[in-house]
């Protein structure tokens, strides 16, 4: 058995799936093997910068993390990365260092935005028969 501290952890909006692992290092973030600074689009890589940016980057400072998403939209992606990236921060915090500073991170984390930890259980509804979606249908007229 490895000796390393590590930690795996996942996040989920709507079908995409990030799975992320933390172990001891020195605070680098990658995503599918490129890093947090080449993201696309650029417009949502600030919302995968939110949890270093709340947390502060000296939490980030003894741990790397690896994520690997598939699945989804670029938007739903990125909320997965984000969700992903700060479970793993938690759990490797509440592992290996303490829980008082995993609770204080927690709290934190989520009185900025609650999607950080806790998934969005909202899915698609399946298309139904007569109309063009799952609740929408065809106009009714009577002449």
């Amino acid at each position: 058995m490895s000796t390393q501290k590590a930690v795996q952890t996942f996040g989920k909006k709507k079908t995409a799936t990030a799975v992320a692992h933390a172990k001891e290092g020195r605070g680098l973030i990658r995503i599918n093997g490129s890093p947090i600074n080449l993201v696309q689009p650029e417009i949502l890589r600030f919302k995968i910068y939110e949890p270093v940016l709340v947390a502060g980057e000296d939490s980030f400072a003894p741990l790397d993390i690896r994520v690997r998403v598939k699945g989804g939209g670029h938007t739903s992606q990125v909320y997965a990365i984000r969700q992903a990236i700060t479970k793993a921060l938690i759990a490797y915090y509440s592992k290996y260092i303490d829980a008082y500073s995993a609770m204080e991170l927690k709290k934190k984390l989520v009185a900025y935005d609650r999607t950080l930890l806790i998934a969005d259980p909202r899915r698609m509804e399946p298309k139904t028969f007569g109309g063009p979606g799952a609740r929408a249908r065809r106009q009714k007229s009577y002449r």
